[in-house]
C-alpha cells in the first residue's frame, strides 16, 4: 500500500489529486503482470476495463495500416499511463494496439474509479484530453483515429462540441447598408450577395448596428404584409440585435440562440464585430447534434400533450449526456433552456387566446430555474411584474395578469412542472404585482429581516426574466443596486444566519453522516448543495452582482477580488461535482427504476474514490461556512 502511494505521488496526472483521495486510489489498485511480446489490446477492439499504470517494462503501442504495418509506434515506459484517452474518447475501445516489450508489470485502475476522478478533478480529467489534443496535431495520428458513427457514442463528440470556442469556428462576414436605405434596394443587394441576413446600421450614431433584415423578414412583413417596398428598411427591421464574445463557446452560442429566439448572432472581440453565426449553419454541423436538435423540436410542438412528450424524455438525454462526459453546469443549461422554451410556448399561447396585454410586463422565474441549475426533480417557481397603471385600470390589468398567470401555471403542471407546495407562483396573486408593489416587497425583505424571512425569500433574489419587457426588470436592478448600498447589516447577517442553516454531513471522524431513508441510510444532496447557493447569493448581493447562476456569481467574484482564484473554484467545483452526481441519480431514478426522482444518496452506492471526493466537498463547504460565521455574523456563538 505504502509502496503504491508512494508511485503515485510520482506519477501525473495523480500528482494533482488530495493526499487523502490518492490513499484511496492507492488502495483500490490492482497488480497485473504481463509477458513479454503479449499483446494485451488490440486497436479499436479490445473494449478497456480500466486505466494501466506502468511500473516496470514497457508497452509498444501503434496502428496497423491496410497492410498490417505498424504505424505511428510509441513506447510507453514507468511512469506513463495508458488507457486513459481511449476510456474517454474512444468509447472505452483501445485506440492502438498495445504488446508488453518486456515483462512488464502495471497497476491496473478500474474504469469506474478512473472516471470518478475525471469527474471531481477537472485538472486530473484535462490531463487525458490535453494528451489527446496534442497528438491529434500529428497528421499521421490523426489519420488513423477512426471517425465515429455518431454524435452519441462517446466523450470525444462532446468534447469537440462542449469545448470549442467560437473563435475556432469560420464566421460569416456581415454585410451592412444604412437604416435610410429602400427595403427594394436591400433585397436587391440580398440577393446579389447569395445571402440571408442584412444588417442595419444608424447613419446618426457612427455606423452603429442597430438591426438586421432577414429573408423571413421580407417574407412576412413585405410580401405578406404587403408593405411599400419603397420605404426605409428601418421601418421592417428586426432588433434588438444579440451578440456573444468570440471567446464563448459553441454550446453557449447555441443556448444563447435559442434564449432570444434569434437565429442570427454577431460575434465581437473587444468590442469589435468581427462576422456572424448562422443557427441554421451551426444545428446541421455535425458537432451540433443531439440536445440542440430535440430544443429545436421542443420549440417546433405545437400543444400541451407534445410538449408533455418531449419534457418526459429530458432525463434520458441527461442521463446520456452526463455519461459522455458532458460538465453538469452545462446539463443545467440544456434542462433550463428546454424549460424555458416550453414555458415561451405556453406564454405566447395564453396572449394568443386572452388578447394582448393591457400593460408592459416580465414573467420572471426563481430559484434554481431563476439560477438556470434546474433539476430533473423539479416545481414551478415564477412571478409576473407588471408597470405601473392610472387607478382605474389597475384592477383591469391585474384581472389580467391573474388570468394569464393561472392559464400558463395549469399547462406548466399538466406538461410535468408541477404546482410550488410552496405558493412561489404568479398564479397565486401574492407573486403577480405592479413593480410599484414588487419594490416595496423587496424593501419590507431586506428592512424587516428575520431568520424565517431570510429562508422564506432568499430565491426571491434569484429572479430571472424570460419574457416581456426587459426595461421592468431593469428597473427593478435598478432600484435594489440603490436599497443595497444602504446599510443592511441586518439583512445579510440574517442571510448568513440561513446560509448556515445546514452543514455538511460530515461526522467527527471524517464519516458522511446518513439518516433512515426507507431501508437505506442516506444523505439529502438538495440540502448539502444549499449552503453554497446560500453564501454565493449572500457575497453577490453584498457587492451589488445581479447574475443568478451560482457559476456566473462565482466568476463575478473573482473578478471584483472577494474570493482567490483557488476559493471560486474550490466552490465551483464542489457545487457542480454535487450537481452531476444528484442530476445522473434522479435520471437513473426515472429511467431505470420507474419511480419518482429524489434528491436522496446513498453513500454506499458510490466507489471508495467518490466517497473521499464527497468528503473533501464537505470540508470546502465547512470552511466556507466558517468565513461567513467570522465576516457576516459577529453575535453567532
Amino acid at each position: 500500500m505504502s509502496d503504491k502511494l508512494d508511485f503515485l505521488r510520482t506519477i501525473k496526472p495523480f500528482d494533482l489529486l488530495p493526499e487523502e483521495v490518492l490513499a484511496e486510489v492507492a488502495a483500490s489498485l490492482q497488480e497485473v503482470q504481463h509477458p513479454r511480446e503479449g499483446v494485451i489490446y488490440f486497436q479499436d477492439e479490445t473494449k478497456l476495463r480500466g486505466l494501466d499504470i506502468l511500473v516496470e517494462g514497457e508497452y509498444e503501442t501503434f496502428f496497423y495500416d491496410s497492410q498490417q504495418n505498424r504505424r505511428v509506434v510509441e513506447y510507453s515506459r514507468p511512469g506513463d499511463c495508458y488507457g486513459g484517452v481511449s476510456l474517454l474518447l474512444n468509447r472505452k475501445k483501445s485506440l492502438r494496439t498495445v504488446v508488453a516489450k518486456k515483462n512488464t508489470r502495471v497497476y491496473f485502475l478500474h474504469r469506474r474509479e478512473f472516471l470518478a476522478l475525471c469527474q471531481g478533478y477537472e485538472g486530473f480529467f484535462h490531463f487525458f484530453t490535453a494528451r489527446y489534443g496534442q497528438r491529434m496535431l500529428n497528421e499521421e495520428y490523426a489519420h488513423f483515429v477512426r471517425p465515429l458513427t455518431s454524435a452519441g457514442q462517446s466523450y470525444l463528440a462532446s468534447d469537440q462540441l462542449f469545448s470549442r470556442r467560437i473563435e475556432t469556428l469560420e464566421l460569416r462576414p456581415m454585410v451592412l447598408c444604412a437604416a435610410y436605405t429602400p427595403i427594394h434596394e436591400v433585397a436587391r443587394r440580398m440577393a446579389e450577395a447569395r445571402t440571408s441576413c442584412y444588417f442595419i446600421t444608424d447613419a446618426d450614431v457612427d455606423g452603429q448596428i442597430i438591426g438586421y433584415v432577414t429573408d423571413i423578414t421580407l417574407r412576412d412583413k413585405v410580401v405578406a404584409g404587403l408593405a411599400d417596398a419603397h420605404l426605409p428598411v428601418e421601418t421592417i427591421m428586426d432588433a434588438p440585435v444579440v451578440s456573444i464574445s468570440s471567446r464563448a463557446f459553441v454550446h453557449e452560442a447555441i443556448l444563447l440562440m435559442f434564449r432570444t429566439k434569434t437565429r442570427y448572432l454577431l460575434v465581437e472581440t473587444d468590442g469589435e464585430y468581427m462576422g456572424f453565426l448562422s443557427r441554421n449553419k451551426l444545428l446541421t454541423d455535425d458537432q451540433a447534434q443531439s440536445p440542440f436538435i430535440f430544443i429545436q423540436s421542443v420549440k417546433q410542438a405545437q400543444a400541451v400533450p407534445e410538449l408533455k412528450r418531449r419534457w418526459e424524455q429530458v432525463p434520458e438525454m441527461v442521463y446520456q449526456l452526463l455519461n459522455r462526459g458532458v460538465k453538469p453546469e452545462i446539463v443545467n443549461q440544456v434542462i433550463t433552456t428546454v424549460s424555458d422554451t416550453i414555458a415561451l410556448k405556453l406564454i405566447e399561447g395564453a396572449i394568443a387566446e386572452l388578447g394582448p396585454p393591457p400593460a408592459r410586463f416580465v414573467y420572471m422565474v426563481l430559484g434554481s430555474e431563476g439560477r438556470k441549475e434546474q433539476t430533473l426533480l423539479t416545481d414551478q417557481d415564477n412571478a409576473i411584474i407588471y408597470e405601473d397603471k392610472a387607478n382605474e385600470q389597475r384592477e383591469l390589468v391585474r384581472a389580467y395578469f391573474l388570468k394569464f398567470a393561472e392559464m400558463v401555471s395549469d399547462q406548466l403542471n399538466e406538461i410535468g412542472f408541477s404546482y410550488c407546495e410552496g405558493g412561489f407562483m404568479a398564479k397565486n396573486p401574492k407573486w403577480t404585482h405592479s413593480l410599484s408593489h414588487w419594490k416595496r416587497n423587496y424593501v419590507e425583505w431586506m428592512t424587516e429581516a428575520n431568520p424565517e424571512a431570510g429562508m422564506q425569500f432568499a430565491a426571491s433574489f434569484d429572479c430571472r426574466y424570460i419574457y416581456g419587457d426587459a426595461e421592468i426588470m431593469d428597473e427593478l436592478h435598478t432600484f435594489l443596486d440603490a436599497e443595497l448600498q444602504k446599510p443592511r447589516e441586518r439583512f445579510f447577517h440574517y442571510m448568513a444566519v440561513n446560509a448556515l442553516q445546514y452543514e455538511p454531513p460530515l461526522t467527527f471522524f471524517r464519516n458522511i453522516r446518513t439518516f433512515a431513508h426507507g431501508d437505506q441510510q442516506v444523505f439529502n444532496l438538495k440540502r448539502t448543495m444549499s449552503p453554497i447557493v446560500d453564501l454565493v447569493r449572500m457575497y453577490a448581493l453584498k457587492h451589488r452582482i445581479f447574475a443568478t447562476n451560482t457559476g456566473e456569481r462565482l466568476e463575478a467574484l473573482r473578478a471584483a477580488g472577494v474570493f482567490t482564484e483557488r476559493e471560486a473554484q474550490e466552490l465551483l467545483q464542489s457545487y457542480y461535482y454535487l450537481m452531476g452526481v444528484r442530476l445522473k441519480k434522479q435520471a437513473a431514478q426515472i429511467i431505470s427504476d420507474n419511480v419518482a426522482p429524489d434528491n436522496y444518496l446513498d453513500p454506499k452506492s458510490l466507489t471508495k474514490v467518490e466517497q473521499v471526493t464527497l468528503k473533501e466537498i464537505f470540508k470546502v463547504i465547512a470552511d466556507f461556512q466558517l468565513k461567513i460565521k467570522v465576516g457576516f455574523t459577529k453575535s453567532l456563538g
